[in-house]
């Protein structure tokens, strides 16, 4: 019985990657690119309540853990990773008092389902 259950296993597992390997072949046969996990990809709307959220996020972050004082200008570009979760990694500017606005690389990693975020990734990009 238990050699029998461990056959069917196998076979729906075997059937499981038959068929992620079949829809990634059909998107690219109909001209498509397979989106990956762990692939970096870019957001349409970097207005959205959800992007605008994560890099005020990311800015308070920053501004927690190196004690300072930037104020978020723009969100520039963005793009979304799934992982065990989601990353976003989003180009912002943002200005520190008076001083010209700089821009930083940040990465997010959001849970979103367990209202979980963490920075972490902060960098000042040279002019």
């Amino acid at each position: 019985m238990a050699l029998k259950s461990l056959s069917i296993l196998l076979l729906l597992t075997l059937l499981v990657q038959i068929s992620f390997v079949l829809s990634d072949v059909s998107a690219v046969v109909r001209g498509r690119k397979a989106v990956g996990y762990g692939e970096w990809i870019p957001i349409k709307d970097l207005n959205t309540t959800e992007v605008q959220d994560v890099a005020r996020f990311a800015i308070t972050e920053h501004n927690k853990e190196a004690k300072a004082n930037l104020v978020l200008q723009s969100v520039d570009k963005g793009e979304t990773q799934v992982v065990a979760g989601l990353n976003y990694r989003l180009l912002l500017t943002a200005k520190d008092g008076g001083v010209r606005p700089g821009h930083y690389l940040t990465v997010v990693y959001v849970k979103p389902w367990l209202n979980y975020r963490k920075l972490t990734t902060f960098k000042k990009l040279l002019q």
